[in-house]
């Protein structure tokens, strides 16, 4: 990923400051949309098949999907891929939605995996269970954890995963140097992560220790959750009724709420946590929890840094992934074939290599990972190779039709706490109650 620009990256960040509210609003339509396959068989007299996909990426992912396309159809004369669709990432949901509800949508399209759940309420999604089969060329039994959980609603494989990431810490070496702290390691606790922010926070020379996300969207949701898994939580009970995390939850937010007293978490009050990054990358914030899709960012900042693991309360290493998705819609037996044999065809490691170093993902398998060509982007990268490693030990954020609400009640007691407006047990008492009422809701 440290060689993917800037611009490369927008679906990875706005997969985070979707607005789960919006989520929620388009899921109803969702379950009733779709009718009626397309009317356009796709098959032409010569019996080739054109399929559409809606790809989503902008600048080098958008080279990276034409670059694959081409390759593809050289293989395989007899199915051409149109590439389109005409929005980024993060209005495919709603582009979808309508493209359903008209009774014309796409073939494939790059679905986030937050928004999932909601999308295979419609009968149109296609079942891909048998394209990963035991039978299947497709390399499924060496895909990481979070990809395989990202992709399966209610037992069924509903698409193909097509990003991966995870999270760990990225702290400015420079920094460290001044203060007097050693660089932090493997196995690091969250009170070892609150005092070292406490020891690199200037107030009077406009330093902080560290940074989190403070609008209430998925992006200030999803660092909460490793720390919650952690404390043996989860984001929703065995029961399905009430959610999984009131007391891990409230925990967590104390550690959240002991940087607010030290004043040494720096609040982003606007989406997509750039303002943070510029913090950052601007030699003023000496640890921040992001994601690969910031190597090439803080590269170019000239930032000296370093990756370490996410700190942990047990000492297990613990952290979060955040999968999107190519999903697959029924427009006919040959377009639906075609379309599978490409998703299968995509997401072999030969060309997932491919993708994850043009276009910013992580190895998809482990199959992946072993090849030389990731290898090499591993040792040209510092720090890369800890965010594949920690795939190890990452978990995906549940494939649940009540997830957005869910998430939208946290972020705003994680916010009434980076505010100091609400106490942590009094702020995970209100996320509970809008929660539970969510999760009672039959779907």
């Amino acid at each position: 990923m440290h060689a993917v620009t800037r611009s490369a990256q927008p679906a990875r960040r706005d997969v985070l400051r979707a607005g789960a509210a919006s989520a929620t609003a388009l899921a109803a339509g969702l379950s009733a949309a779709g009718c009626a396959a397309g009317g356009d068989t796709g098959v032409s007299a010569d019996g080739t098949v054109t399929i559409e996909m809606w790809h989503g990426q902008t600048d080098t992912g958008k080279k990276a999907v034409e670059s694959l396309v081409a390759a593809f159809m050289r293989s395989h004369p007899r199915i051409r891929v149109e590439l389109g669709g005409g929005v980024l990432a993060d209005s495919m949901l709603q582009k979808v939605t309508a493209a359903l509800a008209a009774g014309s949508y796409p073939d494939i399209a790059y679905i986030f995996g937050s928004d999932l759940a909601s999308v295979a309420r419609s009968p149109q999604v296609v079942d891909l269970t048998d394209m990963v089969g035991h039978a299947a060329p497709s390399p499924w039994g060496t895909y990481w954890e979070p990809a395989r959980a990202a992709v399966t609603v209610n037992g069924q494989v509903r698409a193909a995963p097509a990003l991966l990431d995870s999270l760990a810490v990225v702290c400015n070496k420079e920094l460290f140097r001044q203060a007097g702290l050693p660089l932090p390691e493997a196995g690091w606790r969250w009170d070892d992560f609150v005092a070292t922010a406490k020891a690199l926070t200037d107030t009077g020379g406009g330093r902080f220790g560290t940074g989190w996300p403070g609008v209430g969207d998925e992006d200030t949701v999803w660092r909460l959750w490793p720390m919650i898994w952690d404390l043996g939580g989860d984001v929703v009970a065995d029961d399905g009724r009430h959610i999984g995390f009131a007391d891990a939850g409230t925990r967590a937010l104390e550690v959240v709420a002991a940087m607010v007293r030290d004043k040494s978490v720096y609040v982003d009050p606007k989406p997509g946590g750039e303002q943070m990054y510029q913090v950052f990358q601007s030699g003023r914030m000496g640890m921040v929890v992001t994601g690969p899709w910031q190597l090439p960012d803080i590269h170019q900042a000239k930032i000296d840094y370093h990756v370490v693991p996410l700190p942990s309360f047990s000492g297990r290493p613990v952290t979060i992934s955040g999968p999107d998705t190519w999903t697959v819609f029924d427009n006919g037996s040959a377009r639906k074939r075609a379309a599978k044999t490409f998703v299968t065809w995509l997401i072999q490691p030969t060309q997932d290599v491919r993708w994850d170093i043009d276009a910013g993902s992580l190895p998809l398998s482990r199959r992946t990972r072993d090849l030389p060509a990731w290898h090499h982007k591993e040792s040209s990268t510092e720090g890369l190779g800890v965010f594949t490693k920690a795939l190890d030990t990452a978990r995906a954020r549940p494939v649940h039709a009540a997830y957005p609400q869910i998430s939208q009640a946290l972020g705003q007691a994680i916010v009434a706490v980076l505010l100091g407006q609400s106490s942590p047990a009094k702020a995970l008492r209100a996320c509970a109650a809008d929660a539970n009422a969510a999760l009672l809701i039959p779907r």
